[in-house]
């Protein structure tokens, strides 16, 4: 990864970088790109070379560095020349811009602003230019090491990165870019009505520029850098992806459907359900004694709802392609009965109702609806806001559930009706569930509707509007005719070649959408669904753990719950802040694991007494580790996934889901299963499969490090 100099090129740009090669090539700035076809012939000469003993090592990195300064400095050179331009009419319009001081003029600041606008698209065009170019230095890169088992691309980035003549510098930091930018930005801010403020956008600068053509500027500068911060590190948590820039048709698409309380009304059911699924957790294993059943079926009583939500997930996301307002309403009818049914079981002393109860509540998942909005009607501007909105309301609930059940420590009836520890979980989330839908239905929205057919034959109409991917990045693809097969090529960017509308159309199945997954992706899912079974574990059996080993009370194991849960937000901030700019991703991945697995192996319970100190601190550093570890994977899932499984029915996010949901099913029925060995045996029993499927994690780690971007 060339993180050193800020290229960080996603695996998703580079398999549709592959792809298109074989296709076509338009004359637009054909030779001031990286001569890719050049390079790749070049390193096939060198290895057919040095096996005949006509080239030595050395003399093969001498002449291809010598080549790659070459190429880098074309594009240099061709990336100034281009900023000149752009800033001799940026001075043409400041002059006019100046004029209008004395003698205001409507129609020529409306000119005016359309003219920094298209000087603006101009931007964009060179700024997707670059881009292409570091896509294909960073291929060429990687496949030179990967054919001469030799670590040029550390070499050549060390050598180049800082020194103070560097090509490789100016293309990947962009300052004269940057100052283009800012140039356009406070001009377009300098022509907007700021009814009577004498302020710049200098005064203030955490009031953002309303125009489209400027955040279009700001999405590109940061898919070129991969500037890594909280906020960017949280959004990624909810595997919404960052597709290409849309074009201005459908900015104006999105702008029309986005509802801002019908956003908010999505992050509040996620918040809710959250808080549903965990409320439960510290009175479980006494609710099922209550009604007969042994203390581990709290097992089955926490994960009959993660059962149910392995399929409400899949179908709620289906039922999205129609509607968002029919789904959470009745998700959250069928979760207003479901937790009354799960209050009821008490008087009805009934572990049938109790369970269906459960049942009920994951059925109506609408998590996978919750995200789809997000994906589908919210602007491009904001998907990142609202996508650390959907991890934030995630967390909050996570740590507000149990805290919330501690606080439920009260034993009375009405009406023959029991409202004690274990039953008014059930009873407070039916009354949030009916305040929500009293709420959903005053407030909600229905976005305009529109199919994926008809996107695609909008995109394909507006081929002039939508140059930054059809026009800019054929200019790389091969020129000659010839269809020769590069068996390695193939394998390392997916397979064979999809027709341009196929390769943007979403995954139609769940096989579909499996086929789509590198096995780089496939061991990202691995670690997922161990980093969630090992939690789920950790969570589930606390109740029953501490029960026995220490008599804690369903207030201590809520507080202790609720403070791991606390712990979401803060370790996310260190990092995605400080953490994630020091090491490379794959990097805390691996270690995270590692630390993961001590979490795990210092909770057994092996000759000496348990004690507190142990339980708490080997869990604590267990799911504080695990968040770490899904923040990262999540982090790197978001940029190696295939674009076409950033929207439609079966997306990244739906994979990732039913994952996790798997694990936690799993976990479940492990700790229940495991109770009929005894109390006495329920930590080390449920413990030893958490530590199988880590090591097994991070064996796999290892095997697939090089391919971890």
């Amino acid at each position: 990864m060339l993180k050193s100099c800020g290229l960080r090129i996603p695996l998703t740009e580079m398999v549709e970088f592959g792809k298109k090669l074989k296709r076509r090539q338009v004359q637009e700035w054909q030779g001031y790109y990286i001569n890719y076809k050049l390079m790749k012939k070049k390193v096939k000469q060198y290895a057919n070379q040095i096996e005949a003993g006509a080239l030595d090592r050395r003399q093969v990195l001498k002449d291809f560095s010598r080549m790659l300064d070459n190429q880098i400095e074309k594009i240099v050179l061709f990336l100034l020349e281009k900023q000149g331009l752009l800033a001799s009419r940026i001075a043409q319009l400041n002059e006019r811009q100046e004029h209008l001081q004395e003698q205001p003029d409507i129609s020529i600041i409306s000119e005016l602003r359309e003219s920094y606008r298209e000087v603006g698209r101009e931007l964009l065009k060179l700024l997707f230019f670059v881009e292409i170019n570091a896509t294909g230095l960073r291929k060429i890169l990687k496949k030179f090491d990967k054919r001469f088992g030799y670590r040029f691309t550390d070499y050549y980035v060390k050598t180049r990165a800082n020194h103070p003549y560097s090509q490789l510098q100016q293309v990947f930091k962009h300052v004269g870019l940057g100052a283009v930018v800012g140039a356009i930005s406070r001009n377009l801010a300098d022509l907007q009505d700021r009814q009577g403020s004498y302020l710049s956008i200098y005064d203030q600068p955490a009031l953002p520029l309303q125009d489209p053509v400027v955040d279009s500027i700001r999405s590109a500068v940061d898919r070129l850098t991969h500037s890594t911060n909280f906020l960017n590190f949280l959004g990624q948590h909810a595997l919404i992806m960052q597709e290409e820039l849309p074009t201005p048709s459908e900015e104006r698409v999105d702008d029309e459907r986005y509802h801002f309380m019908s956003l908010l009304l999505n992050l509040a059911n996620t918040f809710l359900y959250m808080v549903n699924t965990y409320i439960v957790v510290p009175t479980a294993d006494d609710y099922s004694m209550s009604l007969g059943a042994a203390a581990t079926v709290c097992g089955i009583v926490i994960g009959a709802m993660a059962v149910a939500q392995i399929f409400s997930s899949v179908y709620f996301s289906a039922w999205s392609n129609k509607s968002y307002f029919k789904p959470l309403i009745f998700s959250s009818i069928i979760l207003f009965v479901g937790n009354v049914m799960y209050a009821l079981a008490y008087d009805l002393n009934s572990i049938s109702i109790l369970l269906l109860g459960r049942l009920c509540c994951g059925f109506c998942s609408g998590r996978a609806v919750n995200r789809r909005y997000i994906i589908d009607c919210v602007p491009l501007n904001i998907r990142l806001q609202a996508s650390a909105g959907f991890v934030s309301a995630s967390a909050l609930g996570m740590a507000c559930g149990p805290a919330l059940a501690g606080l439920l420590q009260t034993d009375f009836k009405i009406y023959k009706i029991t409202f004690n520890q274990n039953t008014l979980p059930g009873w407070v989330m039916a009354l949030a569930w009916l305040v929500y839908l009293m709420w959903l239905w005053i407030s909600f929205r229905e976005p305009a509707r529109e199919s994926e057919v008809n996107n695609v034959q909008q995109e394909s109409i507006g081929v002039e509007n939508d140059k930054l991917e059809k026009g800019l990045k054929q200019p790389l693809l091969l020129t000659s005719s010839e269809n020769e097969q590069d068996d390695e090529e193939d394998q390392e960017f997916g397979g064979s070649e999809e027709a341009p509308e196929e390769s943007r159309l979403p995954a139609n199945s769940l096989g579909s959408a499996y086929r789509l997954l590198t096995p780089s992706v496939k061991v990202q899912l691995l670690i997922y669904f161990m980093l969630k079974y090992a939690m789920e574990i950790l969570l589930s059996e606390s109740s029953v753990i501490t029960t026995y080993y220490f008599g804690w009370t369903t207030s201590t194991v809520s507080i202790f719950l609720a403070c791991l849960g606390l712990t979401v937000l803060p370790v996310n901030i260190v990092v995605g802040s400080y953490i994630s700019n020091m090491f490379e991703d794959r990097q805390i991945l691996l270690a995270s694991e590692i630390v993961v697995l001590l979490g795990i192996l210092s909770s057994f319970h092996i000759i000496i007494p348990y004690s507190v100190p142990q339980y708490v601190v080997s869990g604590l550093v267990m799911f504080v580790s695990a968040e770490v570890l899904e923040g990262v994977n999540l982090s790197l899932l978001s940029r190696v996934m295939s674009s076409r499984l950033s929207r439609g029915t079966y997306n990244g996010g739906l994979l990732s889901t039913e994952a996790g949901t798997l694990a936690r099913v799993i976990a479940d029925a492990t700790i229940t299963l495991a109770g009929y060995l005894g109390q006495d045996r329920l930590l080390n029993t449920t413990l030893l499969p958490s530590l199988v499927i880590c090591i097994g994690s991070i064996v796999a780690t290892c095997c697939t490090f090089n391919d971890l971007y």
